[in-house]
């Protein structure tokens, strides 16, 4: 096992035996298994390209395998096995198909996959790692950068297949980039180019993701949510798969069931689709590292619909539900769209037995980028007047790290002449802050969950054009925090936007090389965050802020 893709590996380097997380090496080395399985698939679905071969059910398996393969999704070795002889029959097939339309692979004759899932695991140890081991260790470092970002490009690219919403550039792109990866001819440059190439893709995968959820659910509104929660049965939703809670909401209807939100399911709330059902009451709990304690003291069934699960304790493993590509040893797996079992397990526990909602406080979600744009006028007169001094984007993925406690001092130290814009988990470190208001606009805009950063994308343009200036000239600072893969593609997707002076912590990622990190600070000014808010605030701000 040689595990270095969150923000977690273990002292800075990588986890050798078992994941911080809590992966087991078995699941390791079949992830690993299976990221080598899609790059011949991707070989082949390249070749086959060429000739006029183009096989949907490939393109979107390659996308769902890669995120398996994400942090803190599917953890079960069953799972993982049956997915990589999926991966196996599929190689087989399409490379029949393209060799039969005259193409020419180079490689062919794959081994048969054990037929029980321990003779399995001992196959995909022999594999080892993805990246190609004689490369010099600056190369490794930037093809592991490209395809952690492409893992999390896959997962935006799931999300919005599921709406209907996919591109066949986009899968030929994820194909080209994992086939890259037996190019033994690409060099330092051409990795660079590449893994910027997964940034200027990545951003195509979320406006297709953010069409999929505005098109269907409708764009978000400013709407509180109760932090409370009420004399019912109950089901919690986690994940960020809005399809999932959809689903939920329409089956569970008028069965005296009540839904929340927990995680980065918060921002849901603020779709007019979802929004309206009234069992959908309220939000419990906060960030995903904290899901074991939270979750004890829930009454109800949980539902994971993708990302962020964690190994549950005995006292509530019985009540948790996966769907998608998540899973978790012990767990009940329901594949959707039918969702029963959940219901059941719901109305079997005797779920809430009384009501904070009067005492638990509230917060304001849906300024997504329709919301945010529609009161430009006055956030533009706002920076004109000086009403506004800066604008902060603080956001990213949250983790357990101490040092994370300097995003929360950031904003509670941010100058009350500052707006501070929030994006995905990172948030539950101060979400529930009453900053107040600079001319009738909230100091603290919750833009979404991290699927939602297309909106960010789409707000910092907008107002460059507002201001006819580049976003590099904006009165913006992002100050992120990183945890997993998808947040490795937003980032790279920044990079390709051109955006400059990055601060990111809390940690670099251990896969980057000084040298790469060199590259990254001389061209573009990524830089990792200081020791304290109050250091990187003089900076921005200039002294005495």
């Amino acid at each position: 096992m040689y595990c270095n893709q969150c923000e977690q590996a273990l002292n800075g380097v990588a986890c050798t035996s078992v994941g911080v997380c809590g992966k087991q090496p078995e699941a390791a080395a079949l992830q690993d298994l299976l990221v080598h399985l899609c790059r011949f698939l991707s070989e082949y679905a390249v070749e086959g390209r060429r000739v006029g071969v183009v096989d949907a059910e490939v393109d979107r398996f390659v996308t769902d395998a890669l995120f398996h393969t994400l942090t803190n999704v599917d953890f079960d070795v069953a799972s993982l096995a049956s997915m990589v002889r999926r991966a196996n029959a599929l190689v087989e097939d399409l490379g029949d198909k393209v060799e039969a339309a005259g193409g020419t692979l180079q490689v062919r004759g794959q081994s048969q996959p054990s037929a029980d899932d321990a003779g399995l695991v001992a196959q995909a140890e022999a594999v080892g790692g993805f990246w190609d081991r004689q490369a010099d260790a600056d190369v490794q470092s930037l093809q592991q950068t490209a395809i952690y970002g492409l893992k999390g490009l896959a997962a935006y690219a799931y999300h919005a297949a599921i709406l209907g919403h996919e591109d066949s550039e986009l899968y030929a792109f994820t194909h080209r980039a994992l086939a890259a990866l037996s190019d033994r001819s690409l060099g330092l440059n051409d990795w660079v180019g590449l893994a910027l190439e997964v940034g200027e893709w990545n951003l195509r995968a979320m406006e297709l993701l953010d069409a999929g959820n505005t098109g269907t659910y409708g764009h978000p509104v400013p709407t509180s949510v109760t932090l409370g929660h009420r004399t019912s049965k109950a089901i919690l939703v986690s994940g960020h798969d809005l399809a999932d809670l959809a689903a939920l909401l329409e089956q569970a209807a008028g069965l005296g069931i009540d839904v929340y939100t927990h995680g980065e399911m918060l921002p849901a709330h603020g779709y007019p689709e979802l929004k309206k059902h009234e069992h959908l009451v309220g939000h419990f709990g906060t960030a995903w590292q904290n899901q074991r304690k939270e979750l004890a003291e829930f009454p109800g069934a949980v539902l994971f619909t993708t990302n962020c699960i964690q190994n549950p304790r005995d006292s509530y493993r019985d009540n948790v539900f996966t769907t998608g590509p998540v899973a978790f040893p012990g767990t009940t797996h329901v594949a959707g769209p039918d969702l029963r079992a959940v219901i059941d397990r719901a109305l079997a526990l005797p779920g809430f037995t009384d009501d904070t909602r009067e005492t638990a406080g509230s917060v304001t979600v849906g300024f997504g980028r329709q919301a945010v744009l529609g009161v430009a006028p006055a956030v533009i007169d706002a920076v004109k007047s000086g009403a506004i001094r800066h604008f902060f984007l603080v956001g990213g993925c949250d983790g357990a790290r101490p040092g994370r406690s300097y995003y929360a001092d950031f904003v509670e130290k941010a100058p009350a002449d500052t707006v501070v814009l929030t994006l995905a988990c990172g948030k539950f470190r101060f979400f529930d802050a009453d900053l107040g208001e600079i001319a009738g606009i909230p100091r603290l805009l919750d833009i979404g969950q991290c699927n939602d950063a297309f909106s960010a994308v789409k707000i910092a343009l907008a107002l460059a054009d507002a201001f006819e200036c580049g976003v590099n000239d904006l009165p913006l600072s992002l100050v992120l925090s990183w945890y997993e893969q998808k947040a490795v593609a937003i980032l790279l997707t920044l990079l390709h936007l051109g955006i400059h002076d990055i601060k990111l912590g809390p940690s670099l990622p251990a896969f980057v090389t000084p040298n790469v990190l060199q590259v990254l600070a001389d061209n573009f000014g990524v830089a990792s965050i200081s020791a304290t808010a109050e250091e990187d605030l003089d900076a921005i701000l200039g002294k005495g802020a």
